[in-house]
């Protein structure tokens, strides 16, 4: 699997739609959740008397985010482990990394030289324009493929309005961890990537129309959707998870662009096994907590735990009791 693909994951909840309208690049307000609020919602997973308690994190949260529950806290210091997020990997060293250069650089322009006003649609090369003095500032890179264009686009995006898709919840969480010295589980897998340039020549076969496709619904989710993240953050911070429901984009640009390397079999191939050895890991790793302890704490993104065959639908059919936050 590429590092591309890996940054590929959905971040969507499921759900209802509903669109907020913004376009102001200017900071979010800050998101401030005190011992006294009720915190995040957190699902309980049981097994005769043991539980286990799964907080699940949105992203992306503002960057100026002070985060603090003492109910999160209190799970944590009852525990007997907590289990940290899924981590994958690869085994591309630095100096094979430095091997790659050229056609990493290749990848991320197209191969046949044309320009994004080249090869967009008129009406999608001006709106994109309009994004690109919003939030780009003085680049110029016209030559960025469709799908890197809009990687670029997204990133910046969200860090003019003071939003991030750092880890700010579980650095929060492993702090008080190890404060009151409850072991962290690490979860883990490795991929061994045998043939970089190859995984990078095969980012190079996606479609253009594919590409074409995420450029376009990550513009139109900048475009509608920079105000309900904002919201989005708010409900998850008091813990409504009825309300994070009504506020899924009307578009998903990570979707849209997975969806783009996915034109590619060997690309799709490898993301899905890579995907289900991360699920297996995950699952090996909450079997083995409900099995010893009689409290564990785990996180997870609130993605992969509600998406239709994610962590919560696979722990219910495993026969364990699955009960969502009140």
């Amino acid at each position: 699997m590429t590092l591309a693909a890996l940054a590929l994951a959905p971040v969507t909840m499921p759900g209802g739609a509903a669109r907020a309208q913004s376009t102001a690049a200017t900071p979010l307000d800050e998101v401030l959740v005190t011992g006294e609020r009720p915190g995040p919602g957190m699902w309980r997973v049981r097994k005769g008397d043991h539980e286990l308690w799964i907080l699940g994190t949105l992203e992306p949260l503002p960057r100026a985010l002070q985060w603090h529950s003492a109910q999160v806290d209190e799970r944590i210091a009852n525990s007997q482990e907590v289990i940290a997020p899924p981590e994958v990997g690869a085994d591309i060293g630095f100096f094979r990394g430095l091997t790659l250069l050229p056609s990493l650089l290749r990848a991320r322009h197209s191969p046949d030289g044309e320009t994004l006003e080249q090869a967009l649609p008129h009406e999608l090369y001006i709106r994109w324009l309009a994004l690109r003095v919003k939030y780009l500032a003085g680049s110029d890179d016209e030559h960025l493929r469709p799908m890197l264009a809009a990687f670029d686009l997204y990133r910046h995006a969200i860090d003019a309005v003071g939003l991030s898709s750092d880890e700010l919840v579980w650095k929060s969480v492993e702090a008080t961890a190890h404060r009151t010295r409850v072991s962290i589980v690490p979860v883990r897998i490795e991929l061994h990537v045998s043939d970089p340039r190859a995984s990078i020549r095969d980012l190079e076969q996606v479609s253009r129309e594919a590409e074409i496709a995420c450029l376009r619904t990550t513009i139109e989710r900048l475009e509608t959707d920079l105000g309900a993240m904002r919201e989005r953050a708010n409900r998850w911070a008091l813990g409504d998870v009825d309300g994070l429901r009504t506020l899924v984009p009307d578009s998903d640009q990570h979707i849209a662009c997975l969806n783009a390397v996915f034109t590619v079999p060997a690309l799709r191939g490898q993301f899905e096994e890579a995907q289900q050895r991360v699920d297996a890991a995950w699952l090996a790793a909450a079997d083995a907590a409900l099995d010893r302890n009689a409290s564990s704490f785990a996180v997870l993104p609130l993605r992969e735990m509600l998406r239709a065959d994610g962590a919560l639908e696979q722990l219910h059919a495993r026969g364990y009791d699955v009960q969502a936050p009140p």
